[in-house]
């Protein structure tokens, strides 16, 4: 596959296909890692149905992890698995699941471990937001940010914890969060999200570490998938600019790093936080809702 791994706007449609990778492109990626990295791997993945987990669902499986993949839509999961089973010829279990309920996500861990023998990573990569300007955020708007995005992966990594200790088996948790050591404006809520699960990662990864558990994060910067719909066009006009490459990265570029972190590789990696934004962090700033007039001096273009 020719496609570059790196997205980088057409000068004559900066917004190009918001769309992200397909399944076709998803089962023929190139990856640097040999085809039984994960074999006899056991990964659960929530927000699996789309974007950057089902990306990593797919590499997972073509690595020889058994994999199971959870969210809200049933629809989407189902789609996932058919694509990735008949790309590699594996099976994908799905979990229709709000990780906002704890007795849910209980019921899940617990089922899928006496499925499989036992999960050995988890990847907490479901989220939502929306970008608006932090003064007019509504209470429920803030609070379902703030209760899926930390609050749901707490109870995710809180049980499969549990479920380590009492069945005295090491693991690993990989949270996906996002570059907010400079924050983002019109995504304050997401940001005290991410940065508590950064936090508490670093925390548990040393309270966890008696029992064999590591805890990491990655965090993401501009990557292309299928939910930059939410956004309005003149903000994806100037996502590219956030970073000095100047470009959007895929789901592709997030999954390999998983794929690293719960390979062998990576043993003595916890409580850290990998970037990967294309130097954001050093560069620019992402306005999702768009720039304010106020800030913009210098045009989209």
């Amino acid at each position: 596959m020719n496609e570059p791994r790196i997205f980088r706007p057409d000068p004559d449609d900066p917004t190009r296909s918001q769309r992200g990778l397909t399944e076709q492109d998803l089962a023929a990626m190139p990856t640097v890692f040999r085809s039984d990295l994960l074999d006899g791997h056991v990964m659960l993945i929530s927000g699996g149905g789309s974007g950057m987990g089902k990306a990593m669902a797919f590499l997972a499986s073509r690595l020889g992890a058994t994999v199971a993949i959870c969210g809200r839509t049933a629809e989407k999961l189902d789609r996932t698995r058919d694509a990735i089973g008949e790309a590699t010829g594996r099976t994908v279990h799905c979990y229709t699941t709000n990780i906002r309920e704890p007795e849910a996500v209980e019921a899940m861990i617990a089922d899928f471990s006496d499925v499989t023998g036992g999960i050995d990573t988890l990847v907490n990569n479901a989220g939502g937001q929306f970008p608006q300007d932090a003064i007019d955020f509504t209470r429920k708007g803030w609070n379902a940010v703030i209760d899926t995005n930390l609050n749901g992966t707490w109870w995710m990594m809180q049980e499969a914890a549990r479920r380590w200790r009492s069945d005295g088996r090491k693991g690993h948790i990989i949270n996906i969060v996002a570059n907010v050591e400079r924050g983002m404006p019109q995504a304050a809520h997401t940001c005290a999200a991410r940065a508590g699960v950064i936090y508490l990662s670093k925390t548990v990864a040393t309270e966890w570490a008696p029992h064999d558990i590591r805890v990491n994060c990655i965090g993401p910067g501009v990557i292309e998938t299928e939910g930059f719909a939410m956004y309005p066009e003149e903000a994806l006009k100037r996502f590219h600019k956030a970073n000095p490459m100047k470009a959007r990265g895929n789901a592709w570029d997030v999954a390999e790093q998983v794929m690293y972190l719960a390979s062998p590789a990576a043993d003595f990696i916890n409580g850290d936080l990998i970037i990967i934004d294309g130097g954001q962090a050093q560069w620019g700033v992402v306005w999702p809702g768009g720039m304010p007039d106020y800030f913009d001096e210098g045009g989209a273009a």
